[in-house]
């Protein structure tokens, strides 16, 4: 599964993209922030206030809701706001 870091979330897990192969029971998006969580204290960090950071799923928005599977990817990014 392709993982995909923006903005700041980018600046506290240290990396922009990464290839990861969570473990069985991960098939939400949620499910995957949570145990991306676990693996160290920069996820932890990025991941603290799920409200503020939105999710998408092969590219469409979706939700901690959101099934995933081993082939999509999955972006992370902060609020998008306009001007």
């Amino acid at each position: 599964m392709k993982v995909l870091y923006f903005a700041w979330l980018r600046q506290k897990i240290g990396m922009g993209e990464e290839t990861v192969d969570p473990p069985t029971g991960v098939e939400t998006a949620g499910q995957l922030v949570d145990w991306l969580k676990t693996r160290g204290p920069g996820y932890e960090a990025a991941f603290k206030d799920a409200r503020a950071v939105k999710i998408a799923v092969n590219q469409a928005f979706g939700t901690r809701d959101t099934p995933i599977a081993a082939n999509d990817e999955v972006a992370f990014f902060p609020p998008v706001t306009g001007g």
